[in-house]
């Protein structure tokens, strides 16, 4: 806000259908307030109603009287549109006849007048009985979009349902990635996720099953992706023999690179990300060539249900890297 004397000249300025505090006494009041998000205050509650309250969320004062014909209008419009924004911001209702020294205090002259309170300041206001679409617009001003809380939120979920399973706490992370689910069914983390959950505890068809007749749109996600790619491999690992037996033929052979290659699958989907990596890399320090280049195509296929942050595959993209540009 701006403005030389009244710090919400501003805003203020470009409203209209305010009435001034000399008004005549009408004997109709107004609607009391209703729902978790509203409340009327005191002077003596304010600084608990308003100011502490505003370090959790924005807290919108209603400063209204009786006579006020104007405030009847504006109302129920804040009533309406702060019940809808569901905790993003709350209203506090002041009745300046009953308390007119806070209004005072802050130079309030005309209204109706909402006044924002952030972080335990004055933030922002408009004055006037102001159409709903100008209260929202200035709801999503101060707490942001609806559903900007809620995304966050999830995303908040996700990140400590992803910790969870790479620590080994699969019911933990599963119950997480059920409740985004629950909240947000199309959210393609989360159905990876929890289908992650089930690969972790060997329910490889149900993964599969989890993640089949998808929307289209969803079913391209690049997570989704990821799994069903760590599926098929596990499939192509099963099918690959027994790893120590593999091992035997390449300390009798080093150069045997069908066998690393299978060994290298099959240490993948044992979750043993380096080892799978180094001997795919050694075919390729010792033979660009075999199967067209199949190792370099291979460990790229690794790093894309690996991610690009997991750290096998920083790692082993670095020495890729090194590679093939020194």
């Amino acid at each position: 806000m701006s403005g030389n004397d009244n710090p919400y000249s501003t805003s203020y300025g470009t409203m209209s259908a305010t009435a001034t505090y000399g008004g005549a006494q009408q004997p109709a009041a107004a609607p009391a307030a209703a729902g978790s998000y509203i409340k009327d205050t005191t002077t003596a509650n304010f600084t608990k109603d308003v100011i502490e309250d505003s370090r959790n969320q924005p807290v919108l004062v209603d400063f209204w009287a009786p006579w006020c014909g104007p405030c009847k209008q504006l109302t129920p419009v804040l009533e309406k549109v702060v019940n809808e924004a569901q905790g993003r911001v709350k209203l506090v209702k002041m009745n300046i006849d009953d308390h007119p020294s806070i209004a005072g205090q802050l130079g309030i002259q005309s209204i109706p007048a909402v006044i924002a309170f952030v972080g335990g300041r004055p933030a922002d206001g408009f004055m006037g009985a102001v159409p709903e679409s100008q209260v929202r617009q200035f709801i999503d001003r101060l707490a942001g979009p609806a559903g900007a809380d809620q995304a966050a939120e999830i995303e908040a979920v996700l990140e400590e349902a992803a910790g969870l399973l790479a620590s080994g706490d699969v019911n933990g992370a599963a119950q997480l990635y059920g409740a985004v689910m629950q909240a947000d069914p199309e959210n393609a983390k989360a159905l990876a996720g929890m289908a992650e959950c089930m690969i972790a505890a060997n329910q490889h068809e149900r993964a599969r099953e989890a993640l089949t007749d998808l929307p289209e749109e969803l079913s391209k996600d690049a997570a989704i992706q990821a799994v069903l790619k760590k599926l098929d491999q596990i499939e192509e690992a099963r099918k690959l023999g027994d790893p120590f037996a593999l091992e035997q033929q390449l300390s009798g052979n080093a150069d045997d690179h069908e066998a690393r290659m299978k060994l290298a699958k099959i240490r993948n989907v044992e979750g043993r990300r380096d080892e799978a990596a180094e001997h795919l890399l050694t075919i390729m320090r010792k033979d660009r060539t075999f199967d067209d280049d199949g190792a370099r195509r291979q460990l790229l296929q690794f790093f894309e249900v690996w991610g690009f942050k997991d750290p096998a595959t920083v790692s082993a993209r670095r020495k890729l890297s090194a590679m093939l540009f020194s």
